[in-house]
């Protein structure tokens, strides 16, 4: 058995230095939190409230110095009981949320809250979430202009990391989306359309890139093809399929848990790196047996498309799955999502072009190194992909 070239050795070994160092941590740690602005008369706002059930508890006992709130929701939970601890909890719980999110006046004073009927509980996304109204009550004269903040579940509670809160409003006879986390904590309606889908891009894009579940598995695409041509057929292929079920499930149209979609984006990760390894098999038998490399069937290469298609359709349902998307919503938000999607998309072709010119050089000028490092690192992608797949299913803490 031939030795592993030593630069292959030392590439491996920081490709792997830099997965573990991303950390469990680094993707599908945030929370997604809802507010509906409409408005209340000729001058007031009021917000729909989707908050996470347990998260908003759990944070809402502490802020505001309420025990039971945390017993009563979490430490001992009570089957069906819930609409009664919202009931019984909803000073705490409005305070909570009035004093993180703000409805002011463009150019003017803050609007005054006061809660709006009680509370409800519901299931989104395989998710318990709290719903609930707050009316603000504003200024005159302030001519439909509002600025919204939000500071929901913010890092220095130590409950979540990057909370999104996605803002859907109509007011004033404008409407539209935004979303808002500790980055760009604020948004006014009167702002221009372009600036809020500027938002959604951006979203798309670090969702893609802290995403190391989905850069793992473009990254065993990549290496597992062997010609441009073939880089850009898988890539568009898995593109038109995660665009396919992200705007499905932005429609309503597709509901299925996280806890079925996670699972299966970890072992689609597994599968296309095994793809490669078997691949680089048959060559290697090939080799020993003094046979030219088969090239690759035409049949091979559809079955390859049609799994990366089939697995794309699973990752726009992760893609989905991170905002929390269950429900038809306004046109305006629809586009909003497809400029979310360009921010993913954005990302992974920016991805492909880093990647794979030097990994087509390499292979021309080092071809024996270029086989090792393709097989070392595709082999720590199907270990990482096995394991996620292994701590999904099983609903392990600290899964990516």
């Amino acid at each position: 058995m031939r030795s592993v070239p030593r630069v292959a050795v030392v590439l491996a070994l920081v490709a792997v230095a830099l997965l573990l160092s991303a950390g469990p941590a680094a993707a599908h740690v945030t929370t997604v939190a809802y507010a509906d602005l409409t408005a209340a008369g000729p001058t007031d706002v009021r917000v729909e409230f989707d908050l996470q059930y347990e998260l908003l508890s759990a944070s809402a006992a502490k802020a505001q110095g309420d025990p039971a709130l945390f017993a009563d929701a979490i430490g001992h939970p009570g089957q069906g009981a819930e609409d009664q601890v919202l009931a019984d909890h909803a000073a705490a719980i409005i305070a909570y949320t009035t004093a993180r999110f703000h409805v002011a006046v463009d150019g003017g004073s803050e609007c005054l809250p006061h809660a709006d009927g009680p509370a409800a509980f519901h299931s989104r996304d395989a998710t318990d979430y709290a719903r609930f109204a707050v009316h603000y009550a504003c200024d005159a004269g302030h001519g439909g202009g509002f600025v919204v903040r939000s500071a929901l579940f913010p890092d220095s509670e130590g409950m979540v990391t990057d909370t999104k809160t996605i803002v859907t409003y109509a007011l004033g006879g404008r409407s539209g989306s935004a979303a808002l986390d500790a980055a760009d904590p604020q948004f006014s309606t009167a702002q221009p359309w372009t600036e809020r889908f500027a938002e959604f891009f951006l979203l798309g894009a670090e969702h893609l890139l802290t995403g190391i579940d989905h850069i793992l598995f473009l990254l065993a695409l990549i290496i597992s093809s062997r010609r441009l041509r073939d880089v850009v057929f898988a890539a568009t292929c898995f593109t038109v399929a995660h665009s396919i079920t992200f705007l499905l499930a932005a429609l309503g149209f597709v509901h299925i848990g996280a806890n079925v979609v996670e699972p299966a984006i970890a072992l689609s990760i597994a599968a296309v790196a095994g793809w490669h390894l078997w691949e680089e098999r048959l060559r290697r038998a090939a080799r020993r047996r003094g046979e030219p490399a088969p090239p690759p069937s035409r049949q091979a290469a559809l079955l390859r498309l049609g799994i990366v298609f089939g697995f794309g359709l699973i990752h726009g349902l992760g893609f989905a799955t991170a905002l929390k998307i269950e429900e038809p919503w306004s046109w305006t938000l629809l586009w909003s999502l497809l400029v979310f999607n360009l921010g993913i998309e954005a990302v992974q072709l920016s991805v492909i072009l880093v990647v794979f010119p030097p990994l087509l050089l390499l292979r021309r000028r080092m071809p024996r190194t270029a086989t090792a490092l393709g097989v070392v690192v595709t082999a720590v992608v199907l270990l990482f992909g096995l394991l996620w797949f292994a701590m999904r299913a099983l609903g392990l803490p600290g899964t990516p």
